[in-house]
């Protein structure tokens, strides 16, 4: 997933506070277009509508069907990569639930069918649902995720990067996490850890 870049904050004068992040409604990322937002989110789209339904012949259709859509509402559309997942998601449980009575042939299915165990399958539905969660943050907050779990910034550079103190760095980050995990229990997603 592509996350804006905070852009670096000069020091601000003596007794002044620096009250926002260095991103916000001034600096709003610039919105992908339909055919951008393709090449970043077709790979991970199919493999949570993988883990959704099974079967990757049936998670290709889902994912295809949802930028069709996605195409025809694209104006409206406020969050593209939110309203994707939040689409996969919709097709395959309509799916699941349109066809849970069908069994497949031993040895009929297509070449390109790969079922997988279901501890992957829970895995590939938890990551899915992060990553919608994720594209509905905010853009500094996801920026801020980035930081911290994919760059490995310590809270003193995210600080300098940022212009937020270091205390509130820490503080964003603990309820930004508390957040999600809340919100995947919510969806019915538990850790390893319960």
């Amino acid at each position: 997933m592509d996350f804006p870049a905070y852009q670096p904050v000069a020091p601000a004068a003596e007794g002044a506070s620096i009250a926002t992040p260095a991103v916000g409604p001034d600096r709003v990322a610039a919105r992908p277009s339909l055919s951008e937002l393709f090449a970043s989110e077709e790979g991970p789209l199919l493999s949570y509508a993988l883990g959704l339904v099974g079967r990757r012949s049936v998670g290709e259709e889902l994912v295809q069907d949802a930028f069709l859509r996605l195409h025809q509402v694209w104006r409206e559309v406020e969050n593209p990569r939110a309203w994707l997942y939040r689409s996969v998601r919709n097709l395959a449980l309509n799916h699941v639930r349109d066809h849970r009575r069908e069994q497949p042939l031993e040895g009929v299915e297509p070449a390109t069918t790969e079922e997988l165990p279901a501890e992957d399958m829970a895995r590939q539905e938890a990551v899915g649902t992060v990553r919608l969660l994720m594209a509905e943050l905010a853009p500094d907050d996801r920026a801020l995720l980035r930081f911290k779990y994919h760059e490995g910034s310590s809270y003193q550079q995210i600080s300098q990067r940022t212009g937020l103190s270091v205390g509130h760095v820490g503080y964003k980050l603990h309820h930004l996490l508390k957040g999600l995990a809340d919100a995947l229990r919510h969806a019915g997603i538990e850790g390893s850890q319960g």
